[in-house]
């Protein structure tokens, strides 16, 4: 019985990695940005936005790794199976999302780090290391490098933030306010609420990552994971930043809401706000904490992000083009992630050229690119998990195929919503605010 025990955590042990992973590309953007910026605008009032976002995307972040789990293939397999217009559409799909995904999380790391470390370098020159640092991680240790960049980072996230959140709520005399919110119902407050959702906890492709990671864990382990042991990975990672994506609500609600400033309209000079505001509420010595997690945040985004939209590019692409056994290690990979990396820099520098135009658009533009295309990503998994490569005993229970089905609605109604009140606010028609 000891023995037996001691292979069953050792599985679940080898079997962990791909849902921190995930973890570690959600918790950017969604959460240290949107997040803490709809709790500072907001106060809790979106709380139950964050909670529903979460809760709609579970069923297809989920399906995704069980299909792995279940048939040994990847989803991008999956959705091969479907047909070439299925693989072809999610590649564009991943394609669009990388180029500008990669470069808004890119520049807020920058941004972060040149105000964080201010030695003189420009943002420009701050991007490329950061870039740059990521593809040498990747090229010298590969997956395992990222594994435990990854983790630790996310341990080191995970600290910082709960000691920051439970500071400031020790510090706040009582939590709730008078102060009245801005309108949510309109073209405005729609394209708030978009962007939030756009990203949390990350855009739905993005559940491709884990499904090619688990595979190089097994390579790298010698372990398959069971279902169950995948079922552990992925409710650590997708748990662990619904919960942190509270907390950063938590905190922008907390210091920022009643303190009577106006959030910054850009994304990145909005953490640098928000860091001093809440040095400045708490005291010097909680600058370390704060900014720790803002930074290994962003960090560990970008640095999966490199790696999650390089690996699915590629797969997609060698699979669309009938290269079934083409690796990691190909050419291709390097020249897919040197492309990504030039774009970001290229958009970076159109920022810095263009600051007034462009700046603040640029991550509400990724978000909302990321949840107008989400029902199309949800479909698509919704018919592979369902496809008859899937054991009758992996597929989808009642209760999931009834949440799937509502979180494919959700997501459609919103994204319909979304363009009508933008035709609305441009054309006159009714409905140009809501409530």
């Amino acid at each position: 019985m000891g023995q037996q025990h001691k292979r069953h955590y050792k599985g679940f042990f080898q079997a962990l990695g791909p849902g921190i992973l995930f973890a570690g590309a959600a918790i950017g953007g969604s959460h240290i940005v949107q997040s803490t910026k709809a709790g500072a605008i907001y106060g809790f009032a979106l709380l139950w936005v964050v909670i529903l976002a979460n809760l709609m995307k579970y069923p297809f972040f989920r399906f995704m790794r069980q299909y792995t789990a279940s048939t040994g293939e990847t989803i991008i397999q999956g959705y091969h199976r479907q047909g070439r217009w299925a693989l072809w559409l999610f590649l564009i799909i991943s394609t669009i999302s990388a180029v500008l995904n990669i470069a808004a999380v890119t520049v807020v790391t920058g941004f972060l780090a040149s105000n964080l470390l201010p030695c003189g370098l420009s943002l420009l020159w701050w991007c490329v290391i950061i870039g740059g640092v990521c593809v040498v991680l990747l090229a010298v240790g590969h997956y395992p490098a990222l594994d435990l960049a990854v983790k630790v980072i996310v341990t080191i996230l995970a600290v910082s933030t709960i000691i920051a959140f439970l500071a400031a709520v020790c510090h706040s005399p009582a939590l709730t306010t008078s102060r009245p919110c801005p309108p949510i119902w309109n073209a405005g407050g729609i394209v708030f609420l978009l962007a939030l959702m756009g990203w949390m906890p990350a855009p739905i492709d993005v559940g491709a990552w884990p499904t090619l990671w688990a595979l190089e864990r097994k390579r790298q382990t010698g372990h398959l994971a069971t279902m169950r042991e995948t079922m552990v990975d992925f409710h650590t990672g997708y748990i662990g930043a619904a919960v942190l994506a509270v907390a950063f609500l938590g905190l922008g609600a907390i210091v920022m809401f009643d303190s009577g400033q106006t959030p910054a309209a850009s994304g990145a000079k909005f953490i640098t706000q928000f860091i001093n505001l809440y040095t400045d509420t708490l005291g010097q010595w909680s600058r370390y904490f704060i900014a720790a997690a803002a930074f290994t945040c962003m960090f560990s985004t970008t640095l999966t992000c490199f790696d999650g939209y390089t690996r699915t590019v590629h797969d997609a692409f060698c699979l669309a083009v009938g290269r079934k056994n083409a690796i990691r290690e190909d050419v291709l990979y390097w020249v897919v992630m040197g492309v990504f990396f030039a774009s970001a820099i290229a958009i970076i520098l159109g920022i810095i050229l263009l600051e007034a135009l462009v700046l603040v658009p640029l991550i509400t533009t990724a978000m909302l690119t990321a949840f107008l295309t989400a029902p199309i990503v949800a479909w698509l998994t919704w018919r592979v998990i369902r496809g008859r490569n899937v054991p009758s005993k992996d597929k989808p229970r009642r209760a999931m195929r009834l949440l799937a089905r509502a979180g494919i609605i959700f997501l459609t109604g919103f994204a319909i919503l979304f363009i009508y009140s933008q035709l609305a606010e441009k054309l006159g028609w009714p409905m140009g605010k809501i409530g």
